[in-house]
Parts: C-alpha cells; structure tokens; sequence
C-alpha cells in the first residue's frame, strides 16, 4: 500500500510503500515515548526500505537512542524545523522501514485490535486503553508486524 506522509511544518515529505499498513501496535517503551507518543506510546507501521522517497532531505536530523547505556544502531529520523518524528530504519534489518503512523497523511485501515508492548516500561501517569482481548505484553509480543498483518488477513503487497 502507497503511503504518503510529512512532518507538521511542511518541511519534510515522504512516501513509500508499506506491507505493514495497519496502526494496530501501540509501543510504551521510554524512546518511543518521548520521542514520539504524547499518549504515552507509538505507533510503527512496517514498509520496504528501498521504496522510500523523500523531499526535504536536508531537513531531516536523525537520532540513535541510548539503550542500557549504548548507542543504539536503529536511526530515527525526524524533523530538524519542527521536530515530527518520521520513521526508524535501523541497520541490522536494511530491507526493513518504520515510519511512524502519526506522520501519515494517507487513510490508515482500521485495526481490528490494539497491541499493547513494552507495558513494563509504560509511564506511571499512561492510562492503558486496552479493549476486551487487545493482547498485552511486558515487553515485545510474539507475532512480528507481517505476522500479524498475515495473521489478520491484512497483509499489502509492498
């Protein structure tokens, strides 16, 4: 599925094709909360690296998280003008990018559940919005985003 997206200021568009194109995984971990999730999580959709295009360039910064003191591999690239996070790409999966759903401005298809990971590091004052049957896990889930997408019938041809 062709997703189209860009920050908030207009400075940075982007788009690529997703075969992951459902907001259904919400991430409370502490990164993606404070760089992307003012609910207290995000939201990554799965596409192809390669299919990424971009205007704007230069305006993009990147920003690699510290995790148990290491510099993390995975880059995260937002806005240098207004500071909207865009995607993740991280080297160790090359083929692989995860922009965040909050910067596509393409219709997203509803998810028939909502995912909840990382809840171990979810923030004291995050009210977990989980319906009946939403899978919960301490940290990361067991299905993959194409498992899933698969698993629900919701797989796109990237």
């Amino acid at each position: 599925m062709l997703l189209k997206g860009s920050c908030h200021c207009g400075a940075v568009k982007f788009e690529l094709k997703a075969y992951a194109p459902v907001p259904y995984m919400r991430c409370y971990c502490s990164i993606c909360r404070k760089t992307a999730g003012g609910g207290g999580y995000a939201i990554n959709l799965g596409a192809k690296a390669k299919s990424l295009k971009v205007r704007g360039k230069d305006n993009i910064a990147k920003f690699n998280a510290r995790i148990d003191g290491k510099r993390s591999p995975a880059e995260r690239s937002f806005c240098s003008k207004c500071g909207t996070a865009l995607w993740v790409w991280d080297p160790r999966w090359p083929d692989f990018i995860h922009p965040f759903a909050s910067a596509i401005d393409t219709k997203l298809p509803k998810a028939p559940e909502h995912v909840h990971i990382m809840l171990d590091s979810r923030a004291d004052w995050v009210t977990l919005e989980a319906g009946p049957g939403d899978p919960q896990f301490a940290e990361y889930p067991e299905l993959s985003l194409e498992e899933w997408h698969r698993a629900h019938g919701m797989l796109k041809k990237a």
